[in-house]
């Protein structure tokens, strides 16, 4: 069977949907492994270092497309090489379905099997291949890396013969994947931490990495089943927001995470609330990409507002770009592996396991996942 991995065709993110080392675990399965030329450059990895761990390297784009049974890819497909698709083939990447639904209409049509990283269920036995996870926890991690190099204080306490410095105040609103490592790595770096998340079950696990968890009384809350948190209530909204104010003030640092799977992220940093901050401060926004937590935060720009800065960059863990690859080629191999048999040397979509049922969304000419449906 026949692997291939396309170059990243979106400007600027410099990823590889897969790496050198992954390419000889694939060759072990007994795989064929095809990458277009140049996947690895802006990651440091030659054509050559693909060559000698087994792969077969073309020139052109649509050359990996046709001669491939599975296509690996990072970044959504564009339209028009998705023609070039064979039915039939397997294409496991991101694919954004909430807002590409002409892209997989078109992957329907020309009956691709897609498998949506997104989808993958946050299950024990699947955390291995969850590339949100894997992606997140880097952004996280940037995100708070960033901050620091932004504001113009020290992070830890420093006691010197000039006399102490204060420890820097970072909140970090939304304890997911992204929002805990950014706990963490705040922790780390000597911040004073604070983090908030609608779900009172996070509590626990804030704690647990040393920082402080802030209550705020808005009434009942839910998660998904997939541990995501449920859309709040205007009303919810508004008590977030009184709340939040003081703590917003009192803060060097603050890095928002909170998204809701499949719908805009909700503003929770209004513009006045960035107004009563002190001049200095940073805001990153993790959701920027999905409509953004701040008020006033763009896309892959940073916005001053009265000295504080909104930083909205996208694709966060692009600033990590050779980890970033490591772990999603990672995830793509245990995809793959998993469904492996060992015997035909084969990708066996194997219709009844719930991995495939939750992420493979269109098979033979039919869209089958029921909550994109």
């Amino acid at each position: 069977m026949k692997i291939g991995a396309l170059k990243n065709n979106v400007p600027g993110d410099r990823r590889a949907a897969i790496i050198p080392a992954t390419v000889k675990k694939f060759t072990t399965l007994g795989a064929e492994v095809l990458v277009q030329a140049g996947i690895g450059k802006d990651i440091y990895f030659t054509d050559n270092d693909y060559k000698l761990a087994g792969a077969n390297i073309y020139g052109k784009r649509d050359d990996v497309i046709k001669n491939s049974d599975i296509l690996l890819g990072i970044n959504i497909p564009d339209m028009k090489s998705i023609d070039s698709y064979k039915p039939g083939t397997i294409l496991a990447s991101y694919l954004d379905p909430w807002n590409q639904k002409q892209i997989i209409k078109k992957l329907k049509s020309q009956k691709i099997s897609a498998i949506s990283m997104e989808f993958i269920p946050r299950s024990t036995i699947a955390q291995k291949m969850d590339a949100l996870s894997s992606q997140a926890s880097l952004a996280g991690y940037a995100a708070t890396i960033i901050a620091a190099e932004k504001l113009d204080k020290v992070l830890p306490i420093m006691m010197t013969a000039a006399g102490t410095l204060s420890p820097a105040t970072v909140l970090v609103i939304g304890a997911g994947v992204a929002g805990l490592q950014a706990i963490a790595t705040a922790k780390r770096l000597g911040a004073r931490v604070f983090a908030y998340d609608t779900r009172p079950e996070t509590a626990e696990t804030i704690q647990s990495l040393g920082a402080k968890a802030l209550k705020i009384d808005i009434g009942k809350t839910e998660s998904t089943k997939q541990g995501y948190a449920k859309e709040l209530k205007d009303a919810q909204i508004k008590k977030q927001r009184d709340a939040m104010a003081k703590f917003c003030a009192d803060s060097d640092i603050i890095i928002t995470t909170a998204r809701v799977f499949g719908k805009k992220s909700p503003i929770i940093i209004t513009k006045d609330m960035v107004k009563g901050m002190k001049p200095g401060s940073v805001i990153m926004d993790l959701a920027v990409e999905s409509g953004g937590n701040v008020e006033g935060a763009k896309l892959d720009e940073e916005v001053d507002v009265n000295g504080v800065k909104i930083i909205g960059f996208g694709k966060m863990s692009n600033q990590v770009a050779i980890s970033a690859s490591e772990m999603y080629s990672n995830n793509l191999y245990n995809l793959i592996q998993h469904f492996w048999d060992t015997e035909k040397k084969e990708f066996i979509l194997d219709m009844e396991d719930d991995i495939i049922k939750h992420a493979l969304l269109t098979y033979n000419g039919e869209i089958l996942n029921e909550t994109f449906k």
